[in-house]
């Protein structure tokens, strides 16, 4: 089976020293790692510095419109169940624009994995706040500093049922590498929110602050402690906990559907127009 390959035909437009390589890197290692072939995995990109991740690495994936990776994603995990579904963009896209879709797809539990390249502000369009921007924090865009409340992410996530929630850090990759794994191996939806520098547009969360400030999750951590996890998902400031903070599964979305379930990807299925017909003559 074909291990995944960076696309090398083409140059990123990633700044030197953003945290986004090494994020396609651990991608990368997690794909090898599980032995999986370019034919099965599918990725759903938004818009976005992070949303160029298709663009450089050799797998399948749709690009849409900015905040709609995750019904994409869903909508793909639906016609093919047997792929391996990821859906990426930053967080602007993931938790401003995608907001509303974060929200839903957490409540249907569909089997997909979303990662959030978290560099705390709108690194494609210049340096405005985004919604995990630090209250008070000084943007191009913001020279008063943001006056909207910092999102907590991690904490959302737990709040509204999510059964995976992760946080990595772009300075460890092979932690964050471990993290991808396992969100593509849980079943359900699964949250990895990754730490990155923005060198560019974010002059306060460099890597030298985060290196200061995130501390690994200890081998005795508990992820199937839902108080302990809401507890790490709302730290930020000296501290800053990474790891997989919570993990339980459950029942999840396409599970409910026996045609799912029990039978072939819908990809993979010949359809009949007559069929159609039958049901509508039974509705006249």
């Amino acid at each position: 089976m074909k291990n995944f390959e960076f696309n090398i035909t083409e140059e990123t437009q990633w700044c030197p020293g953003c945290g986004n390589p090494s994020i396609r890197l651990a991608l990368k290692n997690a794909l090898d790692e599980l032995g999986l072939g370019m034919d099965d995995v599918i990725m759903s990109a938004g818009i976005g510095q992070a949303g160029k991740m298709p663009q450089y690495i050799d797998l399948h994936a749709f690009a849409g419109l900015h905040g709609r990776s995750l019904p994409v994603a869903t909508a793909i995990k639906l016609a093919n169940h047997k792929a391996v579904v990821i859906a990426e963009g930053g967080d602007g896209d993931g938790y401003g624009e995608g907001g509303n879709h974060l929200i839903h797809a957490i409540r249907r539990n569909t089997n997909i994995t979303q990662i959030v390249h978290n560099n705390q502000v709108y690194g494609l369009t210049k340096g405005q706040a985004s919604p995990t921007t630090g209250h008070g924090q000084v943007q191009t865009f913001a020279q008063d500093g943001a006056r909207s409340k910092m999102m907590k992410p991690l904490a959302l996530a737990l709040t509204l049922g999510s059964g995976f929630v992760a946080r990595g850090f772009s300075g460890d990759v092979k932690q964050l590498t471990e993290i991808i794994k396992e969100a593509i191996e849980f079943k359900g939806y699964a949250l990895v929110d990754v730490l990155q520098p923005c060198i560019t547009w974010n002059k306060v969360n460099t890597f030298k602050w985060y290196k200061e400030r995130v501390k690994p999750l200890g081998e005795d951590y508990d992820s199937t402690n839902f108080d302990l996890a809401m507890e790490k998902a709302m730290m930020w400031g000296d501290e800053i906990p990474t790891g997989v903070l919570y993990k339980v599964e459950s029942t999840t979305y396409e599970d409910q559907f026996g045609f799912l379930k029990d039978g072939e990807p819908m990809i993979d299925r010949v359809l009949n127009p007559m069929d159609a017909k039958k049901v509508m003559d039974r509705m006249k």
